[in-house]
């Protein structure tokens, strides 16, 4: 029986591409990868690959909210760093640092409204 390994491949559907792929540059200092198919911003992130992408259709953004009942997150080298950069930049944080079994974690909202929770732990 064919079996499934796991995630592989992560994308948000966003109303700006290119508003979004500055977000995530400049925030969270995520690298675009060499090729991205059209309407998609990929970035080259391992283990799974990352990416923002138009919205597919009949996708409509504003019936609810962003990602309600997924868990984004995102490992970094320096949670607690990360968080107050982010907060200097008046980037919205959810949840405030604490140490737990992820190391020092903080959940922020992109311009999306998506939460991504940011965990150190194993960097």
């Amino acid at each position: 029986m064919p079996t499934v390994n796991g995630p592989d491949f992560l994308a948000l559907q966003v109303r700006d591409v290119e508003r979004a792929a500055a977000f995530y540059e400049r925030h969270l200092g995520l690298k675009r990868a060499p090729a991205s198919p059209p309407g998609v911003v990929v970035f080259a992130t391992e283990p799974v690959a990352f990416a923002i992408r138009e919205p597919l259709p009949g996708t409509d953004l504003d019936a609810g909210p962003a990602g309600l009942g997924v868990a984004l997150w995102m490992g970094a080298d320096d949670a607690q760093a990360l968080h107050d950069e982010l907060a200097a930049n008046r980037v919205q944080i959810v949840a405030e640092p604490f140490d737990g079994p992820f190391g020092r974690t903080f959940t922020l909202r992109d311009l999306d409204g998506f939460a991504v929770t940011i965990h150190d732990a194993g960097r």
